[in-house]
């Protein structure tokens, strides 16, 4: 039996191979995914040895508020000169260096914009002195309060070199400074993991980087000989305290490396998902090969049997093959997995700035989960077929091969049952009735609504296939292509929910995505009453910032009416960690917004005075008068007072603070500007002299409100390109879907060929009716992935209705789109299977069995 299995292996293997390279690319995004985030992974691990290599114990306050890798920057809690002082007296310390180090130094380049960073931090800190790891390569250390010294790849970055004259945005406003020293690391480095980093003297970078003269952000603390660190940092935790962290080199290295790990392992996630998609089609694609397989050897399995092979033998059989194919499929994906990782951690790197990465790897996760996804993905596939072929009785072996369509019945049945498990788990999702397991309740849902629609469209398929088909049914051809698509509609359904998938997610996010754009920019029209904005795009953990003296310029500047600052930072309101926001102006900003009072004094905000949204003073039972604690990443915890309530409203909600607490924000700069006009000012007049305030603000410019909100909309844009692109891998596992269906439906039907063209179907007629057989299917597939993408789509709009998207668009233009590459595929699909099939010898094929 083993030998009958290899023969028939070998004699089907271009089809297999087809059904294979499903897997393939599935399995290639899964170890893909492992070896890209395993490589990332070991280079942090090299980059932070490398960092704290020279450090034997570091000493650091607790910070007063916790911030995590996804909420935004932790800021350091300076601390007084004298806890420097006290370290150094420790027994079996042998130095002591106070260290400023802080991100938030922006050089600006010779072009006169900011050096952005995608990533890597751009820390502002003291001179300290050449080490083993930090050499001057130019110039000297700075002395004076206006020099500097930059690493070299900030320098080649800004485009700017020893003894330029450069501006710097610290927690001050912009300052210019000298360029007097340039310096690398060991291993002739530019950078440390892309990081940008200028260094001032000591004095100069306590004010700017941590706004406190005579403090430090930590120490870093050597052992005396014969001293270990374990020794040392127990020794220095007792001498400063509870209030101090202490922690060895390794221990900061390792605390390091876990934070950015963390973030690469959501990123992982997110590739996986992918991945899971891909292999969603595949699983359709196998499916429907091993089909077609097991029922054109109905007389091979109908004689193995009459020879005394048993059903579980046949089943052995089909399921071998699967996993023949399935271990092919995991080394090939597993091999393109390892190329696309590296690829993808060179990419990574280069974006970061120079990241120095580890060698490729191939950890355990990548070859367990490529062989596990792999093989269990093609024997499940394989297994509904196995069975149905150890069901064939002997007796078949004196039939017709063809097999008779079976009744739709159960299949019909269970797909209005998967269905509808489907859209409860997608109600109780998208209805926040799932708990804290929503995500997965609305991906449950997606997954048994696509596997619930893929079986009841084989009840559909022969009336809209046939419908489809009356474009072609003029033409012999034609007609023939659009009989032969809905001749047996399971296989046909199969086929084209596979293409169902991959267009459904595509349409479904469009549909999201168009809504809330939508949504988002009707509401910011609406609710926004300011001609002029100020913004920046935000390219890293930090946000553009502006000089608040802009602000006070702006009022004076004619057919200016209002102005208003808004500050922002995450602060620990009533015990929740919360995004709290500052005003300059709480009587502009509430007019510009068209806030509504339900309580108390809306439009002054004076020291120790808090605004709160009806929502969150519901939620927490607060009243004008109520007292809540605050603390802000600064200072000390305060107590403030609710002095007015607003109707809250999506774009205006929350906790509003005054100008004034802005000063203990970790960005005690505003990040955005409204300025409302006189009636009758042209905003054209007025945007020329406020660009010319920002002049020192590089990060920032200003726009009239509709091109402001047209660029926040637009940044959905690229997100539905990133996703439409890793998306295009299960469409393209589509396409070979429909390559291997009808290429192994044109050697299931070699005779029925040969009859046709024997009585006068010509070479170019056969290839037309195969493409528009193709050209059907993959129309069908596209029309069901449009139709339950929209479906789905718009009920995750109508969920977030609460949520301020509150209009539904449709894209039609793009779906028509769908609709139209779907043709081009069918037509691209159907060349190999066509070629073929009018290459077929007329006289073999007549003979064919």
């Amino acid at each position: 039996m083993f030998r009958a299995t290899l023969k028939s292996l070998l004699a089907r293997k271009v089809r297999l191979i087809l059904s294979g390279l499903a897997v393939v690319l599935g399995v290639m995004f899964v170890s893909g995914a492992f070896v890209l985030t395993d490589t990332l992974g070991r280079s942090f691990d090299s980059l932070f040895a490398d960092a704290y290599a020279e450090v034997d114990v570091n000493v650091a306050a607790k910070p007063r508020l916790e911030i995590s890798e996804f909420e935004g920057e932790q800021l350091p809690t300076p601390f007084p000169a004298a806890v420097l002082e006290k370290v150094r007296t420790v027994d079996g310390v042998s130095e002591a260096t106070g260290v400023v180090a802080v991100d938030g130094a922006r050089l600006i380049g010779s072009n006169g914009k900011a050096v952005t960073s995608f990533g890597p931090p751009q820390l502002g800190g003291n001179w300290v002195g050449e080490s083993d790891l930090v050499r001057l390569r130019e110039g000297r250390a700075p002395q004076a309060d206006d020099e500097i010294v930059i690493n070299k790849g900030l320098a080649d970055a800004g485009r700017v070199k020893l003894g330029d004259r450069v501006g710097v945005l610290t927690l001050a406003p912009r300052k210019d400074f000298t360029i007097v020293g340039i310096f690398g690391y060991s291993g002739d480095r530019d950078s440390l993991g892309g990081a940008n980093e200028v260094m001032f003297t000591t004095p100069v970078a306590q004010q700017l980087m941590l706004g406190e003269p005579d403090t430090f952000s930590n120490i870093v603390v050597t052992a005396a000989d014969g001293v270990s660190t374990d020794q040392l940092r127990d020794a220095v935790a007792a001498a400063v305290g509870d209030g101090y962290v202490v922690k060895t080199g390794e221990e900061l290295s390792a605390d390091a490396a876990a934070g950015l790990k963390e973030g690469l392992s959501f990123f992982n996630r997110i590739l996986l998902g992918f991945a899971a998609v891909a292999l969603l089609v595949g699983t359709f694609l196998i499916l429907n090969t091993f089909s077609i397989i097991v029922a054109q050897r109905t007389r091979e399995l109908a004689l193995l049997r009459a020879v005394g092979a048993s059903g579980k033998q046949i089943i052995g059989s089909v399921v071998l093959e699967a996993i023949a194919v399935g271990l092919i499929a995991s080394l090939l994906g597993l091999a393109a997995g390892i190329g696309i990782g590296a690829l993808l951690a060179y990419l990574f790197g280069n974006l970061a700035g120079g990241l120095e990465l580890a060698g490729v790897a191939v950890p355990a996760s990548a070859v367990i989960g490529a062989f596990g996804v792999g093989l269990v993905i093609t024997v499940l596939a394989a297994l509904l077929p196995a069975l149905r072929a150890a069901r064939i009785p002997p007796i078949a072996a004196m039939q017709d091969v063809a097999t008779p369509d079976r009744p739709l019945t159960k299949v019909t049945v269970g797909g209005a049952l998967v269905t509808a498990v489907g859209a409860t788990l997608l109600f109780l999702g998208l209805g926040g009735h799932a708990g804290g397991n929503t995500l997965a309740t609305i991906l449950g849902g997606v997954l048994f609504a696509f596997i619930g629609v893929a079986l009841l469209t084989p009840l559909i398929s022969r009336p809209v296939v046939a419908a489809l088909g009356t474009v072609f049914s003029g033409w012999v051809p034609g007609k023939l292509g659009r009989l032969n698509s809905g001749r047996n509609p399971r296989r046909t359904a199969i086929t084209a929910a596979a293409l169902m998938v991959g267009i459904a997610l595509v349409t479904g996010i469009t549909v999201i995505l168009d809504s809330a754009k939508s949504s988002i920019s009707g509401l910011a029209q609406d609710t926004i009453k300011a001609e002029l904005v100020i913004a920046g795009a935000q390219s890293g953990p930090r946000p553009p910032t502006f000089d608040p003296a802009v602000l006070d310029e702006a009022k004076a500047i004619p057919g200016v009416r209002l102005v208003d600052g808004e500050y922002g930072d995450m602060a620990m309101v009533g015990g929740e960690r919360t995004w709290v926001a500052a005003s300059s102006e709480p009587s502009a900003l509430v007019r510009m917004f068209g806030a509504t009072a339900t309580a108390g004094d809306i439009e002054r905000l004076g020291p120790g005075q808090m605004l709160i949204s009806s929502d969150r003073a519901e939620s927490r039972g607060l009243s004008v008068g109520s007292t809540v604690p605050v603390q802000l990443a600064r200072g000390e915890e305060s107590t403030y007072t609710v002095t007015g309530i607003y109707e809250s409203t999506p774009l205006f909600g929350g906790v509003t603070l005054p100008a004034e607490a802005a000063r203990d924000f970790a960005i005690p700069q505003p990040i955005q500007g409204y300025i409302q006009l006189e009636p009758g000012v042209r905003a054209a007049d007025v945007l020329p002299r406020v660009e010319a305030l920002l002049a020192d603000s590089p990060e920032v410019s200003v726009a009239d409100r509709d091109a402001f909100i047209e660029e926040q909309a637009g940044q959905l844009d690229a997100l539905l390109q990133m996703i439409q692109i890793l998306l295009a891998l299960a469409i393209v596992i589509a396409v070979l879907g429909i390559i291997n269906t009808l290429a192994l439906s044109v050697l299931e039907r070699t005779r029925e060929l040969g009859l046709l063209r024997a009585i006068g179907l010509r070479r170019s007629q056969t290839m037309g009716m195969i493409t528009v057989e193709a050209v059907v299917i993959s129309v069908f597939g596209a029309l069901l992935g449009v139709v339950v993408g929209a479906a789905l789509g718009a009920a995750v709009v109508e969920a977030l209705r609460d949520e301020g998207i509150t209009k539904l668009v449709l894209p039609w233009s793009q779906m028509g789109v769908f609709l139209g590459l779907a043709a081009f595929v069918g037509v691209i699909a159907a060349v190999l299977p066509a070629f073929r099939a009018a290459r077929i010898n007329v006289l073999g094929a007549i003979a064919h069995d």
